[in-house]
């Protein structure tokens, strides 16, 4: 009995010295929705890689889409932003017509000249006349 108790112990002790080196154990895939597709369900692996060119082609009219929104949305800014800015002048040229045409009118005018020196004449204009000359 105590030779069996003793033999066993001496097979444990060697099994611990022997230890063979434990194989690492396979990594196992996440159990989600793109996984379970591609390893148990419709698409195979082979299937997803024959479908990588159309993948890529669909992400890549996906990218000329966004920019082409962002182009657009730039452009619609500019064209905001130069209608404000004709209205703008066309305020400043409606202004500035204003002011012309009242410093054009003949008291402003008046005003003006009147610092000058010059003074609007009260009398009306005299017509002169030449006599004719004849022939002797």
């Amino acid at each position: 009995m105590s030779n069996r108790f003793r033999r066993e112990k001496e097979e444990e002790e060697l099994e611990q010295e022997i230890e063979v080196e434990p194989v690492p154990k396979k990594a196992t895939m996440p159990r989600n929705f793109f996984t379970v597709l591609l390893t148990e369900g419709v698409i195979s692996k082979e299937a997803a890689s024959e479908m990588m060119p159309f993948i890529i082609f669909i992400a890549f009219l996906g990218m000329v889409y966004i920019g082409n929104r962002h182009f657009t949305e730039k452009n619609i800014r500019n064209i905001d932003k130069l209608n404000k800015e004709v209205k703008e002048m066309r305020w400043d040229y409606k202004t500035l017509k204003a002011d012309l045409m009242l410093k054009s009118t003949q008291t402003e005018v008046a005003k003006k000249v009147d610092t000058l020196g010059l003074r609007e004449p009260v009398e009306p204009p005299k017509k002169l006349m030449v006599p004719a000359l004849t022939e002797k």
